[in-house]
């Protein structure tokens, strides 16, 4: 399976998914004239966030996860974001497929904090590939080889360096997060913590979370 590749054609977000989605459209090429009958495919996607530039903005609300600029240089390292698994149907030669990956807005999670400091350009990805390979062998029928044919079927593993890179802009996770999330974002607080803040909001006569946070911020930076 050595000749077996994967290319990263671009991304989308899902407009129709009940839950956020980016859809990764991946084209998957087997030279073999025989074809292949199904690729059990597992898919690891990871953040480098090394291979991009970051303005003045963007840094101060990354330091939370990278410390220091002057650090970056040991703590810029890829980060998680998703494990996903598909299976790619019967094809010849090259067939592109749909990797649907769901994503959240939790500010907790590194991938998130990372992509909440964008304001714009490209997210550096790596979409490393693995899974079975349930290959058809010349002369196979496809089945149990009635028609004459001496093939059959060979079972073998997606090669450990198959790997693709896609730079997804921060313009389609954007639009992603604004299609679920409008214009808003996602916080957990401990059960004392949000009592707290419910005795402040009711005790200032505030409508929103929103003006109960504004409020705080305020008092905190006069």
């Amino acid at each position: 399976m050595d000749d077996l590749t994967f290319d990263c054609v671009g991304a989308r977000a899902e407009p129709y998914a009940a839950f956020p989605t980016l859809v990764f459209r991946v084209r998957v090429t087997h030279p073999s004239p025989a074809g292949v009958h199904a690729i059990a495919l597992r898919c690891q996607i990871r953040v480098e966030p090394h291979l991009r530039r970051y303005d003045a903005a963007e840094a101060e609300m990354l330091g939370d996860l990278f410390g220091d600029p002057a650090r970056w240089g040991d703590t810029l390292k890829p980060l998680q974001f998703a494990n996903v698994s598909v299976m790619v149907p019967a094809f010849t030669g090259t067939t592109e497929i749909d990797v649907p990956v769901p994503c959240g807005y939790d500010l907790e999670v590194a991938a998130g904090k990372y992509f909440a400091a964008l304001d714009d350009g490209e997210i550096p990805m790596i979409l490393l590939f693995g899974g079975t390979v349930f290959a058809r062998t010349p002369g196979s029928t496809g089945s149990t080889g009635s028609s004459g044919g001496t093939g059959g079927f060979s079972v073998g593993q997606v090669p450990w360096h198959c790997e693709a890179r896609h730079r997804l802009p921060v313009a389609v996770w954007r639009e992603l997060m604004d299609r679920y999330f409008p214009d808003s974002g996602w916080l957990r607080l401990r059960r004392d913590t949000l009592r707290d803040l419910t005795r402040f909001k009711s005790d200032h006569a505030l409508a929103t979370w929103d003006e109960t946070m504004h409020l705080l911020l305020r008092e905190t930076r006069g």
